[in-house]
């Protein structure tokens, strides 16, 4: 493929982008960077949160306890200076707390909405599986179309709404699985890890005196991270490499072990944010190296396999790796 071709002028009555490819790398790496003054040794972690965030989707973090899940979420929005807002989910959680309900003002005799925490910038969702299938189906429109619907009324959300929601992969009591259509909400699902031991050495020292968080302050103003998710858009992307991807997805569809394979909305997740990634570096086009980098937290969490393979060991992440091997790269 040549990569070159795909860099043509902007099509006929396509505004060309305020924010130009190096200005936006730019705005990336000093985001990327004060969030890595809390988040140490997780840059991989980090990257992938922001190809999501400037492309528009939401992330899923599973995870270990005190792998700073929160902390990451936190440290997002305290880099871009927005506003924040934690909801721990638990099985008693209604949707109404999170949403908003309408309360009647005996002043006015009318009822006028209380809007919930859903209505801000960033919205962690704290243990989402802890609450129930009921509450947890209360997001399915917020992070599809950026908007609620409460009594009749849609509320549109912020420019910059995204939704970072965690769980605990290997805690199951008083736990809901989130069902398929949540799942494919998640643009990317991704895994922080344990640190090194170096690293860790450099977590405890830092934190002698207070969190680091704290001291955190904006890297980017929400004109300047408005201003990137518009260029992410102007990203270019060659017809070939839009063809790789839905061959990609595709693919998850026809597999013996795999129930439930991957739709649409795991293309547009795909292209996006391997625009986003593409943009990181400075790049005003999408390679390969960057549909492969981000091809399995995009995918692996949308599939749904047979349970005799599940119980043998099989993963989502390992068939999308063979995937990757097996669908030719376009030339």
């Amino acid at each position: 493929m040549d990569a070159g071709s795909d860099l043509l002028p902007p099509a006929a009555g396509v505004a060309a982008p305020a924010m130009t490819a190096p200005e936006a790398s730019a705005v990336f790496g000093r985001i990327a960077g004060n969030i890595e003054k809390v988040m140490h040794g997780s840059r991989e972690g980090v990257r992938k949160l922001l190809a999501a965030f400037a492309s528009g989707g939401h992330v899923l973090i599973e995870d270990y306890p005190g792998t700073g899940k929160t902390t990451l979420a936190k440290s997002l929005a305290a880099s871009i200076g927005c506003r924040f807002t934690r909801v721990q989910f638990t099985p008693d959680l209604l949707p109404s707390d999170i949403l908003g309900v309408s309360v009647f003002n005996q002043k006015d005799q009318q009822f006028e909405f209380r809007a919930g925490p859903v209505f801000t910038s960033i919205l962690l969702a704290d243990e989402i599986n802890r609450a129930s299938p009921r509450t947890q189906s209360a997001l399915l429109e917020v992070m599809a179309e950026g908007q609620v619907s409460v009594e009749g009324r849609t509320h549109p959300m912020d420019a910059l709404f995204f939704v970072v929601a965690t769980q605990n992969p290997v805690e199951f009591r008083g736990t809901y699985p989130l069902p398929e259509a949540q799942m494919d909400r998640f643009a990317m699902c991704i895994s922080l890890g344990y640190v090194d031991a170096e690293v860790e050495v450099k977590v405890l020292a830092a934190q002698d005196f207070g969190h680091p968080l704290a001291a955190l302050r904006a890297a980017a103003t929400r004109e300047e991270v408005l201003a990137l998710r518009e260029r992410v858009r102007h990203v270019r992307i060659a017809d070939e490499l839009r063809r790789y991807i839905v061959d990609l997805v595709r693919r998850t569809r026809s597999i013996p072990q795999v129930q439930l394979g991957c739709g649409p909305r795991a293309s547009i997740a795909l292209a996006g944010a391997a625009k986003a990634l593409a943009l990181f570096e400075g790049e005003e086009y999408v390679r390969p190296e960057h549909l492969h980098e981000l091809a399995v937290p995009v995918l692996a969490h949308r599939m749904v396999l047979d349970p005799q393979a599940k119980f043998g060991g099989l993963t989502g992440a390992a068939l999308v790796a063979d995937i990757l091997r097996e669908v030719p790269v376009p030339a």
